[in-house]
């Protein structure tokens, strides 16, 4: 198993490394920093010392290098104050006279636009997404089992050919899609029915001051984003409800009498949700992502409407930053997702 772990997470700094490739070198297509930084009208001592105090007088290799060491938990820093306050490091070691090893958090450098540090617009947007994504997940799972019992239960029956129908309907349309959708129809011509809003954020000031939850405003965005995951688990669980129901040991606890509910519950729901729930711990990585566009859609200042708008300002830290870390977070996820499927089906593990 720790063989097992080990190449997964060799496999995942590999994907993360490969992602930070091809994002320094789609940064290096885009117009000058400097110039995006001071304007075109700056002079060009100001220009000189942005492009210094960004690596960009170096050559793209060195640049490339820089970045990394940014990024990288343990650094090589010159020591010195104006570095400790900047990059709020902790000094291991020194190299030489000037030059220290040093462990920090992870450095994505400051936003063109606000000049505030990437991991600050970062942390302060995430909480949004991430209550937008697992209210998501929580709602697909409860309606993706719920549906993918009564279709196992009711096979070849309208019931189940109407599920069926609805999920390939559900797989096939984007989470844009499906939130447009939803928004302009509930949250604005049936608004005066449902109390919904097509545009809201999921924290709003009150009038003392202090930010309050609005649930109201997390319905639609998280059944948008959750309608494509609801149709993959509902068909999972079908799929793996019919196939637990004609085991031997199903048939022999119906021999001996156990009732048809306990048989359903004990034995064939607790043995058909393996596969589920690693669907579903690989989902909530999916998700966060997905969410970018909900988030436009339904104007929620989250992860991605940061990033979008970080896009649309050429703000390329924030947008590299915000691509590296949701990279981050999809790869540990599925680490995880693989991890705990070798740990229920040991002959993963042993391959």
């Amino acid at each position: 198993m720790i063989k097992f772990i080990l190449k997964r997470i060799f496999s995942g700094f590999t994907v993360l490394f490969g992602v930070t490739i091809l994002v320094f070198v789609l940064f290096k297509l885009m117009p000058d920093p400097a110039r995006l930084t001071m304007g075109q009208r700056a002079d060009v001592a100001s220009v000189e010392a942005i492009r210094k105090a960004e690596y960009l007088d170096k050559s793209i290799p060195e640049q490339f290098l820089y970045y990394l060491n940014d990024l990288s938990v343990v650094s090589v820093y010159e020591d010195t104050p104006e570095n400790q306050k900047e990059y709020r490091f902790s000094k291991l070691f020194n190299i030489g006279e000037k030059n220290a090893v040093v462990m920090k958090a992870p450095y994505l450098r400051r936003s063109y636009q606000t000049k505030r540090r990437v991991t600050e617009i970062l942390s302060t947007a995430l909480p949004t997404t991430a209550i937008l994504a697992f209210a998501a997940i929580t709602i697909a799972t409860i309606l993706g089992v719920f549906f993918g019992i009564i279709a196992a239960i009711k096979q070849f029956s309208w019931m189940d050919n109407s599920i069926l129908v609805t999920t390939v309907l559900g797989i096939s349309q984007p989470s844009y899609f499906s939130g447009v959708i939803l928004g302009l129809l509930f949250g604005y011509l049936l608004s005066d029915y449902t109390g919904l809003s097509h545009t809201g954020s999921l924290f709003e000031l009150s009038d003392l001051g202090d930010e309050v939850f609005q649930p109201k405003n997390l319905i639609l965005p998280a059944l948008a984003l959750g309608i494509r995951p609801i149709a993959i688990i509902t068909q999972l669980t079908r799929g793996s409800m019919i196939e637990v129901m004609s085991q031997d040991y199903i048939r022999t606890a119906k021999a001996k009498g156990v009732s048809y509910f306990s048989v359903l519950k004990k034995h064939a729901l607790r043995n058909a949700l393996n596969p589920v729930i690693t669907a579903v711990s690989g989902w909530f990585a999916a998700l966060l992502a997905g969410a970018f566009f909900i988030e436009i859609i339904f104007d929620i200042k989250g992860l991605g409407f940061e990033t979008i708008k970080a896009l649309q300002n050429l703000d390329f830290p924030v947008v590299m930053g915000s691509v590296i870390f949701t990279a981050a977070v999809f790869i540990t996820v599925n680490i995880f997702v693989d991890v705990l499927y070798g740990i229920l089906d040991p002959r993963v593990s042993n391959k």
